[in-house]
Parts: C-alpha cells; structure tokens; sequence
C-alpha cells in the first residue's frame, strides 16, 4: 500500500520500505550521497527484490543520525566508527537482565542525544570503553544507558572540563571497589540476617559506604596536593 505523505510503500506487516529515490528524497539528502553512504558502510544493505531495492525505516533513521552527527562536528570516518562501536555493543536484555529488580533507571538515547550529552567527547574508543563497562547497551536504533544517575554525574563532570576517558577510567576502578563493597556486605547480611530480610537492609549498607566515603573525602582533601 502506498503512502503518500512519506513516501515508500507499506506490506502487509505494517513495515514501511523505500526505493533507494524515496529513501533519499525522506532523509533529505540526494540519491548520489546515499548511494555513497551505503559504499562507506555507514547504512546496512538493502533488501533486495529482484532488481529492485527496498530500504525501511531503520535505514530512514539512520541516515538521519548521520546528518545529526554531521551538524555536530563527526567526520564520516568518525560516524563509521560510532557505527561500528556501536554494533558491537551488547543487547540491552543481555546487559540490564529484564524483569530484575534495580534502583537504577535505565535512559533510551539516540546516537546524536548521546552526543550532546558529551559534546566532543563520543569518540569511538569512550563509546567502545561505555560498552564494554556495561554503561550502554543496545536496543534497535537507540542506545540505552544503564543509570540516569551515572549517565547525568558523567555529563556534569565532563561539563567541568575533566575528560570523558577519564571519568570511564574512574568508572571501572570504582566499579571493582563497589563490587568488593557488595560481596562484603551481601555476605554480612546472609550471614547474620534471614534472606527474606536482605532486601529491607540493603539501604543500611549503601549508608554506611556513603558515609565512609564522604569521612575519606574530608580526609583526602585535607591534605596537601
């Protein structure tokens, strides 16, 4: 069925395909530029009908971050490398388990809302390092970052002048310490409280870490540099 107001036609599942001409006429660019984006590998392959190929909306979008990043700054050859960074990253389900409980509240970014949130800084080698640390994850077109807490600490810290690969190095080390932290207090709790109970004393554990780092600052910057 076609549509007219978009263009490209819709099947009888609802997903909506273009010719390469009503690809490029919706993202606003010219067929040429298409056809050189999808040699760079910057879009994935069409799907091919005959002689004819069909392009969906996944194509639409992302031929739509590319101009956004562009307007940002990105190079092609820095958009090909978020691009490949970004298919490397694990799926969301993988990373977050779905349907287990968490304080943290997961955010859905698009690539070039990751951009502004660290302007300059999302090169390929930070988003490779938020990967694999486990601090985004993928879900279709978008990326999902695992905790707004962490995600608006990191923008505020970056947003002071200190860099995006070092607040990700400080991340990784924290990590190993906050792990240490909670098998202490996990194995504390299991210990000497029943395991219907845990739960309820997990805030008295996360009191105790908060007051003995805030007693560790007030020490560390007491001190000279």
């Amino acid at each position: 069925m076609a549509d007219g107001a978009r263009g490209g036609v819709t099947d009888g599942k609802g997903v909506r395909e273009y010719r390469m001409e009503e690809l490029a006429a919706a993202a606003g660019i010219t067929v040429r530029t298409l056809r050189f984006y999808r040699e760079r590998g910057l879009i994935s392959p069409p799907r091919r009908e005959g002689r004819i190929a069909w392009y969906d909306d996944h194509h639409l979008a992302k031929l739509r971050t590319i101009a956004a990043l562009l307007e940002r700054g990105h190079t092609l050859n820095g958009i090909a490398d978020l691009n490949t960074a970004f298919e490397s990253g694990k799926p969301v389900g993988e990373v977050l388990g779905l349907g287990e409980p968490s304080e943290e509240e997961p955010v859905r970014l698009t690539p070039q809302e990751l951009a502004d949130y660290f302007a300059g800084e999302v090169t390929a080698e930070n988003l490779m390092a938020a990967l694999d640390l486990g601090y985004l994850a993928t879900d279709g077109d978008a990326i999902v970052h695992i905790s707004r807490r962490l995600l608006d600490v990191s923008a505020a810290l970056v947003k002071e002048g200190v860099p995006l690969a070092a607040v990700l190095e400080a991340g990784r080390a924290v990590r190993e310490h906050a792990d240490a932290m909670a098998g202490l207090f996990t194995e504390l709790l299991r210990t000497h409280a029943e395991e219907k109970d845990i739960e309820r004393l997990r805030p008295l554990a996360k009191s105790v870490v908060e007051a003995e780092l805030s007693m560790a600052l007030d020490r560390r910057l007491r001190e000279r540099p």
